[in-house]
Order: structure tokens, then sequence, then C-alpha cells
């Protein structure tokens, strides 16, 4: 078998590396903008919020480009997420009313766009629950704002910021759910850790569940993009990557329904790119070169034809059903959709290490990254061939 693959057309590591720096700058690119309004009267925390449950600190980018008397529009270079902070809600009913027909003009803009780009996805309503009361006001101006956007749908989601007593969030939440209010949800949130006291830290909570109601709530085209966004919720990140892992072996098996030669394997490149590329977006995690050409390295090695090289394939070939004999000369659709299911769940336990800080970006560059992803890849073939046996 070794012989066999030494005879394959030998593949280009760095345009291997290229094309999926390439496919990963695509997709970031042509992610669909989140666009969120976030509305409250001032105090409420509304730029910490923005903060803890997206990455690169948008809300300290600036006040933002203001595009109506009271409001501002928050965004960054190369973050496909635009906030709507409003303002001046605590100014008296005329200001409540003006932020109300400046949402809703919002809103009402980018249905006539027709552009996903430009619509509203959610709305975020901020009382500060430290207050622990609500104004009445408020509750009158949800449920005014609720009947205005009856046409338009945009989810409204409450959001009981500062949270410090889990109680009194909870007693808060049940107040306003028995409004019956045309709203998503209420959900308490601390958004960073509290220090009462030296030794006595409230910690922060609640993020990952406003994560999970605005997935619930936006359409399939937004999930990429929340996901790649957010920096609260690991196991929604698992989950969408093991979508995208169960889509590219899907493919791959295609590819291979009739058995294919070793030396035509590379077929399963493009689709193997494209996974890897689709999964290190979702999680959010920049690429360079070098951390690409060490992880690429250990999975192709320097010469192969798919991401299961020659320097890795003779090191698993026993693991693989009808290696050794003849049928394992060639490539069939079971042995590609179990490849590429073991690629795809190695190199999202290998993400998850990153965004754990068991290791770091750099790290993949190096021996370390590398003998790290062998050592998930192999645990993952071992698994996918066990499975395999066992149906």
């Amino acid at each position: 078998m070794a012989d066999l693959l030494s005879n394959i057309p030998g593949l280009d590591l760095n345009k291997a590396v290229e094309e999926c720096i390439r496919v990963f700058n695509d997709k970031i690119k042509n992610m669909n903008r989140l666009n969120i309004v976030v509305a409250g009267k001032t105090g409420v925390g509304k730029s910490t919020l923005i903060n803890s449950i997206f990455r690169e600190n948008l809300a300290e980018t600036g006040m933002g480009k203001p595009v109506t008397a009271h409001m501002r529009k928050i965004t960054k270079e190369g973050v496909p997420l635009s906030i709507y902070d409003t303002r001046g809600f605590e100014l008296g009913k005329d200001a409540q009313k003006q932020v109300k027909e400046e949402i809703l003009e919002t809103v009402k803009a980018g249905v006539e766009s027709k552009d996903i780009n430009n619509a509203v996805h959610c709305i975020w309503y901020c009382i500060n629950t430290a207050s622990n009361r609500i104004e009445p006001e408020e509750i009158e101006w949800l449920r005014d704002f609720g009947k205005s956007n009856r046409q338009t749908s945009v989810p409204v989601i409450i959001v009981l910021t500062q949270s410090f007593s889990k109680k009194k969030a909870e007693e808060m939440k049940r107040i306003i759910l028995d409004e019956n209010l045309d709203i998503v949800q209420a959900v308490p949130v601390l958004a960073a850790d509290y220090e009462i006291d030296d030794d006595i830290i409230i910690k922060s909570y609640g993020l990952d569940t406003l994560v999970k109601i605005m997935s619930e709530a936006l359409p399939d085209e937004l999930q990429d993009t929340l996901q790649n966004l957010q920096i609260v919720d690991l196991e929604a990140k698992k989950y969408r990557a093991q979508a995208a892992v169960a889509t590219a072996t899907a493919a791959a098996i295609g590819e291979c329904i009739i058995p294919i030669p070793l030396a035509d394997c590379a077929v399963l490149i493009p689709t193997q790119v494209a996974m890897i590329a689709t999964i290190t977006a979702i999680f959010g995690i920049n690429i360079s070169k070098s951390m690409l050409i060490g992880f690429v390295s250990s999975a192709i090695g320097t010469s192969g034809t798919t991401f299961i090289g020659k320097a890795m394939f003779s090191n698993f070939l026993k693991l693989i059903p009808g290696a050794g004999s003849v049928a394992g000369t060639a490539v069939s659709s079971a042995t590609a959709g179990m490849l590429t299911t073991a690629l795809g769940e190695a190199y999202i336990a290998l993400m998850t290490a990153v965004w754990n800080g068991e290791i770091s970006s750099d790290d993949l560059a190096t021996e370390k990254g590398r003998e790290k992803f062998k050592a998930l890849f192999k645990k993952r073939m071992k698994l996918s061939n066990k499975n395999g046996k066992t149906k």
C-alpha cells in the first residue's frame, strides 16, 4: 500500500493551504450580516452585554455612526455584525415614541430592501434587574411596539441585565411573562463576573441561554454567522460544526459511490478543504498560513492525494475495512465517508482545544500541534471503525 501511495501524484502543500485560506476568507466575506437593535435605558449594561457575547469587542470601536436622532450603528471591518444602539429612552414619552418610530422605520427599510444583510433580525430590550423594578412605561412601550411589529414579526428578546440575584431575576422574568407581551423570551444574564469582595465573586451566567434563544429565532441563513460571532456557547459551535461534517461526509460518499483508485482520490480534497474552512469559520478563529501548514502537513504528509496521505495512511491502514486486500487498493464510499468524518471530528476536537486554551492557534504550526491532531485523528478513526462494525 505504501508503494501504491508513493506513485500517487504529489499534493502541493502550499496550494492546499492557500486553497483552504481562500475558501475560509470567502466564507467570512460572504457570511450574511447579523443586525441587532439594542434598546433600553442608559446604564443597563448594553456595551458590556455586546462585548461579552460577540468577538472583537464591537462596542469599544467608537461611538458608531449616527443613523437617526436616537440611534447609532456600530460596525467593525471584517465582522459580519451591526448593532443598532438606541439612546435617550429615559428622556420621556416623546423620546420613547421617537425611539419606537425609528426602530420601526429601520425594520421597514430592511424589509423593503429585500436583502437579508439590511434586515433587522432581532431586537434586544434590556432592563436592569438590579433596579428591582420594571417601569410601567416600559411595559406600555413594549406592548405598543409589539402591536406595531406584528406585520414584520422581528423577534424581541427581553434581556434582564445585571442579574446579580438569580432569585430576583426569576421573579422579574415571571412578572414580564405574565404580561403576555409579544416577545420571544425574557432572559436573565450577568454579562461579566462581579466581584463583591476579594473572596466573593458572582460568576457570569445566562449568555449561552441568550445565544440559544437567538439561534432558535434566527433563519438558517444566519446560523453560521451567529456561531462565528458568539464567544459564549461552545456546544452550539460544535453542533453547527458537526452539521458541516455530516454535509461533507455525504458529499464524499457520493463522490466514491463507485470505488475509485487511491490515485484518484484527490476528488475528495475540495470537499474536505471546504469542511475544514467551514469549521474554522464557525469557531471564529483566525487562521494563518503557518497554522494551516502545520495542520495540513500532519494530515496530508508531504505526499498524498487526500487529507489522509502517505504519512498517515500507512499508520492507520489497519483501521480501514478492506485494507491490505485487493479491495484496499481502492477507496469505497464507506471508506471515503469514514475518513471524512474522522477528519472533521478530529478537527472539531482540535478547535475545541484551542477554544478551551489547551493549545494556542500558534501551536498548530509546531510539533505539539501536529502530535495533538494525529492523536485526535487516530482516536476518531478507531471510533468510526468501531461504529461501522456495530451497525
